[in-house]
């Protein structure tokens, strides 16, 4: 076995451990057995879930097992760990649709990663305990007053922590539990934010097993201009292209703040370190370092053809050279309809630039609208068929987001 904890630490990834004498031990000397979560609250992963991803196909590539488990069960409730609020609750049915199409997404990462991972779901063992013997079996080995020192529950009890989402630590650790005990799992991976449940589930396989087994967190990922990383204007950064485009999956990568590319060329890609840090050498050009941090993650998701697609779009709408637009996120307008005109503000509305019509306004006060490289002077500007070039009209909102109208 390579000495992948090394790998790990050398690109980011290592933040917290259990044990890590005892990690580095079986990395490098056994095939080891692990697991990350994620829970089905949407219809699609969003770059968020990225870095266990990659994290996990390290290991994999490694020669380890890798199990994804996808919370099929734990949905029905809600991780608090780093939320406000409680989340919204969801029916069986939705779970279940969403943990399908997060189940494809994480195998198709895999497959593309050139690495395997097993997919389980917590619903299979979730749903049919008996709550009186998961009470006496395993709530026992659980200290109140334990839980409450995780900084998980100290921050929601001054907003408001339910019942059922203070149970969430107990099933995270019996689903360790039953992974050790059927797939022989001796490792669970996660963020941050998770370092209190993964320790609880450490805890309870040594109760209960009187077996020794491993956790591991990774840094929560933040970006340099303060900004919440996987989030744009437009909100989350899906996987799924019908959420989110490939030109945008492609512009939020290319448009990183610059002291953040090494660190994500590291975290979100698998080129060889010597090649990083080639990329990013103080003399190399800055922007060519973003396009291909912004290739390389767009490939892995969306396909080679599509990323190089996406590219050639976005250096064309930059530069204004006419090229190949077709990759850029595109609306199509009645011609007739233009023959009187839309509002500037009614434009930027419909095509999904701005969330709303207050939103639209103070972009063109801030004089961040264009149509065509015109800009947008007044909120009352009028955009008509004269605005148009063969019968498109490029929408610009701010210096990076463009999005295509197609007159027809």
């Amino acid at each position: 076995m390579s000495d992948v904890f090394d790998l790990l630490s050398s690109r980011g990834f290592v933040s917290q451990v259990t044990d890590e004498a005892s990690l580095r031990k079986a990395l490098s000397q056994s095939r080891v057995s692990l697991y990350a979560g994620f829970d089905p609250t949407g219809k699609s992963l969003h770059i968020g879930h990225l870095v266990p991803l990659y994290a996990m196909a390290h290991l994999a590539r490694a020669g380890h097992e890798a199990f994804a488990l996808v919370g099929g069960g734990t949905a029905s409730i809600g991780d608090p760990s780093g939320k406000t609020e409680m989340r919204k609750m969801l029916t069986v049915s939705q779970i279940d649709a969403n943990a399908s199409a997060i189940a494809d997404q994480i195998q198709r990462f895999f497959s593309v990663a050139g690495a395997s991972a097993r997919i389980v779901n917590n619903a299979d063992w979730l749903r049919s305990l008996n709550y009186i013997d998961f009470l006496r079996d395993v709530g026992r080995h659980f200290s109140v007053n334990r839980m409450l020192s995780f900084e998980t529950y100290k921050m929601r009890l001054e907003t408001g922590l339910s019942f059922i989402e203070f149970n969430y630590q107990l099933l995270q650790s019996y689903d360790y539990l039953v992974l050790h005990r059927e797939h022989g799992v001796g490792l669970q991976i996660g963020g941050d934010d998770q370092w209190g449940n993964i320790v609880a589930g450490v805890d309870l396989i040594r109760r209960m097993d009187s077996a020794e087994v491993e956790g591991m967190t990774f840094p929560l990922v933040t970006r340099a201009d303060g900004k919440k990383m996987g989030k744009s204007e437009q909100g989350a950064i899906f996987l799924d292209p019908g959420l989110c485009s490939p030109y945008d999956f492609f512009q939020y990568w290319r448009n990183v703040p610059d002291q953040d590319v090494e660190k994500f060329l590291k975290l979100y890609t698998f080129l060889e370190l010597d090649d990083i840090a080639a990329i990013v050498d103080p003399a190399a050009d800055i922007n060519r370092a973003k396009e291909r941090l912004a290739w390389e993650v767009t490939a892995l998701i969306h396909g080679e053809e599509e990323a190089t697609s996406v590219q050639a779009a976005a250096r064309a709408a930059f530069t204004g050279s006419g090229g190949n637009l077709d990759a850029m996120p595109r609306t199509e307008f009645a011609k007739a309809d233009m023959e009187s005109g839309i509002t500037a503000v009614e434009l930027l509305e419909r095509t999904g630039l701005v969330d709303s019509r207050s939103a639209a306004r103070r972009l063109i006060a801030q004089g961040g609208a264009r149509v065509n490289d015109r800009k947008v002077e007044t909120i009352d500007d009028v955009v008509d068929l004269s605005w148009a070039v063969d019968d498109h009209l490029i929408v610009r909102a701010g210096k990076k987001r463009y999005h295509r109208v197609v007159l027809v």
